[in-house]
């Protein structure tokens, strides 16, 4: 059986493209919690509001955007989205020229309403491309094209962006001197600095503009899966929240979604207390992300042999005990085990949506896939709680960067549990 059939090849292609698209901007987002936390001067709590605006964006847009997709099709959804996603690239260049935090959050929270139509529609409609014994398979593939937008945007932080921050350069104890200086000078590399962050924006404005003139100009099946006029909004909710592997796995990639943003946000910050600056330990970065890409095709792989279930169970397992790691040991060693968790995290997102849209009639999967993407709130809520372990500076006299880590590590543990439920839950129907 194949993954894609030909007819779906193209759209297939194209859709996928936008996971990089979306990868990107989540990316060269995360990095700027720590650039903004120094250029502006906030604590650890307050600049993880980036975050918060991030992906609180998802949560608000993610229902109207299944909505629109029911009634207008999956490509207006993704023209719709590709519309809004750049909006928010540009108005970085008035948040920029007014120096407002709150002016970048909001510009933040537009792009994502974009993103939240990307996700909402991508993810329901490459599931839609082909045999159902399959989806789930093939929406891993799919995703796997989402850490190369990811490392795209890595690599753009870390080589372009940060090493640009006059803001980061330290003394030769490897102290920050941006605090030590006068107003005067502090405003001066304040407009530098945040020049260079919005530049990057703005180009990536640019490129999603051709994107949106390529789909705008290509023909592409109307998969949604029924006659729009029959569609209940309330007859869908009430199927929805009966199925009890739906309803368990959007609280699931909640959990993820948290564990994901929280391990890739803040391991600047575990590096920072390890004296290594910004640039420097957005590398650690790229490293996991490189991880993160490498074994989501091993998990594709692998889910020829091994049910989802039982591997997302497994892996579960594997970012547990390296987020252990990472809260016990101090250095080095610490940090190697928080890059290591990426490569556990690789088959989570998409695994955890496939098994719970995997009973989901197509007529209701639009509006089943918008909570799943709401779930993405996990990245909004979680991150600026961390940041208020992290302002603590110790815990019982260790690092609280470290013991922040135990968040992830309780997120971990709920996905170990969803993995199991549903395998045994499978275990059941076989017999």
């Amino acid at each position: 059986m194949k993954l894609v059939e030909r007819n779906y090849l193209l759209t297939f292609i194209l859709v996928t493209s936008l996971f990089a698209l979306w990868g990107f901007a989540n990316d060269i987002t995360n990095p700027m919690v720590a650039a903004f936390q120094t250029v502006m001067e906030l604590s650890a709590a307050k600049a993880s509001l980036i975050q918060f605006a991030f992906y609180g964006g998802y949560a608000t847009m993610a229902i109207p955007a299944a909505l629109f997709i029911r009634r207008y099709s999956y490509k207006n959804g993704i023209i719709l989205g590709l519309t809004l996603y750049a909006i928010g690239a540009f108005l970085f260049i008035p948040a920029a020229a007014q120096q407002n935090f709150t002016f970048f959050c909001l510009s933040l929270y537009i792009l994502t309403f974009g993103l939240a139509f990307l996700e909402t529609t991508a993810n329901p409609f490459i599931l839609s491309l082909g045999a159902k014994e399959n989806s789930t398979r093939r929406l891993n593939l799919a995703q796997a094209f989402n850490p190369m937008g990811s490392l795209t945007g890595m690599a753009v932080a870390s080589w372009v962006v940060l090493p640009a921050l006059i803001s980061d350069r330290r003394n030769d104890a490897g102290e920050i001197i941006f605090s030590t200086l006068s107003e005067a000078e502090k405003s001066s590399i304040r407009i530098h600095d945040l020049a260079q962050i919005r530049n990057a924006y703005v180009v990536l404005g640019v490129v999603v503009v051709a994107v949106l003139i390529i789909f705008a100009l290509t023909k592409m099946p109307d998969t949604v899966g029924a006659d729009r006029s029959n569609l209940s909004t309330r007859r869908t909710l009430k199927n929805l929240w009966k199925n009890v592997a739906y309803r368990e796995g959007v609280l699931t990639q909640m959990f993820y979604v948290g564990a994901q943003i929280m391990t890739w946000t803040f391991i600047i910050q575990y590096a920072d207390n390890l004296g290594i600056d910004k640039a420097t330990a957005q590398k650690y970065n790229i490293i996991a992300m490189a991880m993160f890409l490498c074994f989501r095709f091993v998990a594709t792989y692998l889910m020829k042999y091994i049910n989802s279930r039982k591997l997302l169970a497994i892996f579960g397992t594997g970012a547990a005990v390296c987020t252990i790691g990472a809260i016990v040991f101090v250095g080095p060693l610490g940090l190697g085990c928080l890059v290591a968790i990426s490569a556990f995290m690789s088959l989570m997102f998409p695994t955890i949506y496939g098994i719970a849209l995997e009973n989901v009639s197509a007529e209701d999967s639009t509006l089943g896939a918008a909570f799943l993407v709401m779930a993405i709130v996990g990245g909004s809520i979680l991150p600026p709680l961390q940041g208020t372990i992290i302002d603590l500076g110790t815990v019982c006299g260790h690092p609280a960067v470290n013991v922040s880590f135990c968040l992830p590590l309780i997120c971990f543990i709920a996905i170990i549990i969803y993995g199991i439920r549903r395998t045994m839950k499978a275990g059941e129907c076989l017999r």
